[in-house]
Formats: structure tokens, sequence, C-alpha cells
């Protein structure tokens, strides 16, 4: 532990980001989940794209924070939209 106290304080601080960054990167993962286990269930489009927005918006929130870095976050988006155009194309066909 520090002695001086602006460095107790500040190892108090990077205690409560350190959790907070931890609870965005695990909410950003359940986000991204969930949209790809909703793809593999075949749920409706508009349930899907719901959730791909959801997950955009925690990414992008994330990038913003600087929990993850940009390219990141723009590379799982991208990955992400990609597969449910794919899925869109799919359902044109039908």
């Amino acid at each position: 532990m520090a002695n001086i106290k602006s460095a107790q304080k500040q190892a108090r601080q990077n205690v409560v980001k350190r959790d907070r960054n931890v609870a965005r990167r695990t909410a950003i993962k359940t986000a991204i989940k969930k949209v790809l286990t909703s793809i593999e269930k075949s749920e409706p489009l508009e349930t899907i794209q719901e959730l791909l927005k959801d997950a955009e918006s925690k990414l992008a929130r994330a990038q913003s924070k600087r929990v993850i870095h940009k390219n990141t976050a723009e590379r799982k988006i991208s990955r992400l939209a990609k597969k449910v155009a794919g899925l869109h194309k799919g359902h044109a066909k039908k």
C-alpha cells in the first residue's frame, strides 16, 4: 500500500475504475453472445437487429471510455453487422 496520501487516493480510484471496466467488458461479451445465439436460434430479424444495436452501443461506449481499443470495437461491430446483413439476405431469398 502506498504511504503518500495522494497515492492512497489514486489506489482507491484505480480499484473503482477497474471494477467499472471489468463490468463494461463483461456486458460487451454478453451482448455479443446474445446476438450470436439469436442468429443460431433463427430468431426474428427485428429481434436480432435490436440486440445488434445494443451491442454496438456498448462497444461504442467502451471505445469512447478507452476500455477497449478503437480498432477492436470497430472490428467487433463490423463482424457482427456483417453476420446480421448476411442473415438479412438469406431472409430476402425465402
